[in-house]
């Protein structure tokens, strides 16, 4: 039998879907697939030995940069098997890829194109010209999970009334919107594809049955079809009345869809994942994220008040940010009650320019990046600002220590408040000194995962 090896470095603490799905349409087509999932178990050398086909899952920046090595271990290993990346970060690497002996790269819709590179190996055909990135509109398959290490293993949700056990699904891929920064936008170049909902809700259901209390759904915004979302999750909410589930939406999203957010709180969205990425307005116009300052502010106190948390991320440290807007986004944090909401990690997120990245179309990025460097597989940038760069370095070490510490959110908030204030000039301390947030010890804790980035 044609043997096919699946390899995942890492995906957020999730299960993945990405393993899964095409799990579910190479064994259909009559392969024997091997699940690796190396962010939970070492990888072991007899995987592969006898494969004939070993692709690697490239979902995000850092599960590429952990299969670099991986796959020229691989190729030592199994010198007859066909080498394969697919996923969100094997387009936009290819060039470094085939440098390294990829031979096939899919990104967008993969599972068809893994189905058509394992008919034509076993088949023995030529191995056929498949496009790198597929748009196609597929008919999806219920994820094969079996192969894959329990739920249990994975992240869990950790709540005030205490942890639950989580799984994770995609109700579609890609994304309408053309954010400059955004890895999603030179794959899908604004266009989404959905999993039907008979699909999705046949995933959540044998993720329950295998002890799932809450799900992730990995969409990049939920509500890019809000058609498609809404009744998915009633329908959901129906079957699975004490099942809990976090989506991602925009800024955007949640102010045109604003009469949505009841219906997603009385159908079990413990919180809701919105990527601000920045409270200066400018920024966000360099980012083309489509919303304001004032915009985030509003969808704030509005969540707050249909009782509905929300958990925004941020790109802390851009060309652009100074060490008095960081100053500004924790006192905005502050003033909005959303300190217990942010994750840790999310005060140290750098910008990462990588291949592909629309922010290359803008001169003084073009001005500001050094050479691509394939190992880092970003265009490198150092801030013109010294300082900034200083506090990058220095804001990182405070949270790594904090969440080794498990220190609270509220005493870390003020660790990074004090280093920001002593990176400014003697004047400008004074006056951010009086400005300092004093934070509230009743803060209520909004329901999070266990992964370090969230």
């Amino acid at each position: 039998m044609f043997q096919i090896t699946l390899i995942s470095t890492y995906d957020l603490g999730h299960q993945p879907f990405g393993l899964a799905s095409p799990a579910a349409w190479l064994e259909a087509a009559g392969a024997e697939v091997t699940c690796v999932d190396l962010s939970l178990r070492p990888f072991q050398s007899q995987t592969v030995q006898s494969a004939n086909l070993i692709a690697f899952y490239l979902t995000m920046h850092t599960a590429t940069r952990l299969a670099v090595p991986l796959i020229q271990r691989v190729q030592r290993i199994n010198r007859e098997a066909h080498i394969c990346a697919y996923g969100l970060y094997a387009p936009v690497n290819e060039g470094y890829l085939r440098q390294l002996g990829v031979q096939t790269i899919l990104g967008g819709e993969f599972e068809q194109g893994l189905v058509d590179l394992m008919t034509a190996l076993r088949d023995g055909q030529p191995v056929p010209s498949l496009p790198s990135v597929s748009l196609l509109r597929q008919q999806f398959q219920r994820p094969s999970r079996t192969h894959l290490p329990p739920l249990t293993d994975y992240a869990y949700l950790d709540t005030p009334t205490g942890k639950r056990i989580v799984g994770y699904t995609e109700a579609t891929r890609g994304c309408k919107h053309l954010c400059r920064h955004c890895p999603i936008v030179p794959v899908y170049n604004g266009r989404f594809r959905i999993v039907q909902p008979e699909v999705v809700l046949a995933d959540v259901r044998q993720q329950v049955a295998a002890g799932a209390q809450h799900i992730t759904f990995g969409d990049p915004d939920f509500l890019n079809g809000p058609g498609h979302a809404l009744p998915l999750v009633q329908a959901l909410h129906a079957e699975f009345p004490d099942l809990t589930y976090d989506v991602t939406i925009k800024i955007e999203h949640l102010q045109k869809y604003a009469d949505a957010l009841p219906l997603l709180r009385d159908t079990g969205c413990a919180y809701v994942v919105s990527a601000v990425e920045a409270v200066d307005d400018d920024i966000l116009a360099i980012l083309a994220k489509g919303h304001s300052r004032a915009d985030f502010a509003q969808v704030a106190r509005q969540m707050r008040d249909v009782g509905l948390p929300i958990t925004p991320t941020f790109v802390t440290f851009t060309p652009w940010t100074t060490v008095a807007g960081y100053l500004d986004l924790l006192t905005l944090l502050a003033e909005l009650e959303l300190v217990e909401a942010v994750n840790p990690i999310q005060y140290a997120i750098r910008l990462l320019i990588p291949e592909g990245s629309r922010l290359l179309a803008l001169d003084d990025v073009r001005e500001l990046v050094r050479p691509f460097d394939p190992a880092a597989l970003v265009y490198p940038w150092t801030h013109p600002d010294q300082a900034v760069d200083t506090l990058y370095e220095t804001v990182f070490k405070l949270v790594k220590a904090s969440q080794n510490a498990g220190e609270s959110r509220q005493t870390l908030f003020n660790r990074l408040w004090q280093t920001a204030l002593a990176l400014l000039p003697p004047d400008e301390q004074i006056i951010w000194a009086a400005r300092q947030p004093v934070l509230t010890q009743t803060a209520q804790a909004v329901p999070s995962l266990s992964e370090d980035w969230y």
